[in-house]
């Protein structure tokens, strides 16, 4: 098949870019022929090398749907000539405007070549047996000169994402054990800053909700790392600390008590008090709590993935509540206050919500203190902040 053309119709110049392009794609291919399908895939994995987005690649498959092969090469025609309302329907009803400007994208990164009829459209000339002598419109030519390239720059971005996933997964574990570790510490009234270490990892935690470069991870790793073994040494400090004997005692203590104080995080005369007047009554005890059970487990998802076993109860809410106070920075006098104020299930529920808006609040001790003051003078409605959450836009609200 005959190409004439290499320069743009209308106003577009040649660019240097653009003969360049041209000259690469008039080399010959290191591959003969290439399945057309698999090197989208490789540029799909590759596309930042390439400057290049989803969008664009999904304008590219539209191309290549229009090639009537499989394969890229041997001695098939690689120019294809769909009109802008053909490609759009194959975009999903891409608009032409945008249509226009990722296909512009795909020739700056030297993807395409355009092939421009004289008067801008694009067609094929066929002989009479239907033969195609002469088309305008996208010339694949060069994905199959830059197939290796391409394939290259794939198995790089993979192995990339293969480490950002596997050192992701390390610092969640991590970050795992020092919170644990230092929930641990704090509940049994070791000595070390094990407030300040869960308020760090609180700061992780928010960082890793973004998506984060090899580069920033791999600095996040670091510090969690130093997280967790200052939480070790300050923990294995108090434990060798303790003895044998302290240890026994607090058994004997513990085995008096409600099941409940097993509870990691528990304020334990409270809770325990609404565990027992469960065992006593064999029925759920309704707390004071003016707003439906499931309307508040709705408004939490966030504070339930922290949720050891099912919440199914207000008193389950308490608990939840009472293990997550520390983890945000909530110290045990703020909650001893809160509860005294609201009652254990309404400061559970209070904590739990406090999770949920945690990127919102700078200091979720001090927004605590100030809903524990509204409390006492009766001014806290703890059913108007759990429906502002379930109202609330993702992303919304003010910092506190």
């Amino acid at each position: 098949m005959e190409r004439l053309s290499t320069t743009p119709f209308g106003q577009r110049p040649v660019t240097a870019d653009l003969l360049k392009a041209a000259a690469r794609a008039a080399e010959a291919p290191t591959l003969p022929h290439v399945d057309k399908w698999e090197l989208l895939r490789s540029l799909c994995a590759a596309r930042d090398a390439f400057a290049i987005t989803d969008r664009e690649i999904g304008v590219l498959e539209a191309l290549l749907s229009f090639h009537p092969e499989k394969l890229l090469g041997g001695n098939a025609d690689m120019v294809v000539f769909p009109s802008n309302r053909a490609l759009s329907d194959r975009c999903h009803g891409m608009a032409e405007s945008t249509l226009r400007r990722h296909l512009a994208r795909l020739v700056d990164a030297g993807l395409i070549l355009r092939h421009d009829s004289p008067n801008g459209k694009r067609y094929a000339r066929r002989d009479p047996s239907g033969e195609v002598l002469r088309a305008f419109g996208f010339d694949l030519r060069p994905l199959l000169v830059r197939a290796p390239e391409i394939a290259q720059a794939a198995e790089v971005a993979r192995a990339a994402a293969e480490r950002l996933r596997t050192l992701r997964e390390k610092v969640s574990l991590q970050k795992r054990d020092a919170q644990k570790l230092a929930l641990y510490g704090l509940e049994q009234g070791h000595t070390g800053p094990f407030e300040g270490l869960l308020a760090q990892l609180l700061d992780v935690t928010r960082m890793m909700r973004r998506k984060l470069s090899l580069a920033e991870l791999d600095e996040v790793a670091g510090h969690v790392s130093e997280l967790l073994e200052q939480t070790l040494k300050y923990v294995s400090k108090a434990e060798e600390m303790s003895g044998n004997d302290a240890s026994f005692e607090r058994q004997y203590q513990s085995s008096n008590t409600d099941s409940s104080d097993l509870e990691p995080c528990l304020e334990k005369s409270r809770v325990a008090d609404v565990d027992a007047s469960l065992a006593e009554d064999g029925v759920e005890v309704k707390p004071d709590v003016p707003i439906p059970l499931g309307l508040v487990l709705r408004a939490v998802p966030e504070a339930l993935e922290y949720a050891q076993t099912p919440v199914t109860s207000f008193a389950d809410l308490a608990r939840l509540g009472a293990f997550l106070r520390g983890m945000i920075g909530v110290s045990p006098s703020a909650w001893d206050d809160a509860v005294a104020a609201m009652g254990v299930e309404v400061a559970g529920i209070t904590i739990c919500c406090l999770l949920q808006r945690i990127d919102d609040i700078r200091s979720p001790g001090g927004y605590l203190r100030k809903l524990t003051l509204e409390a006492q003078s009766g001014k806290y409605s703890v059913s108007r902040v759990v429906m502002a959450l379930i109202q609330r836009p993702q992303g919304a609200g003010p910092k506190s």
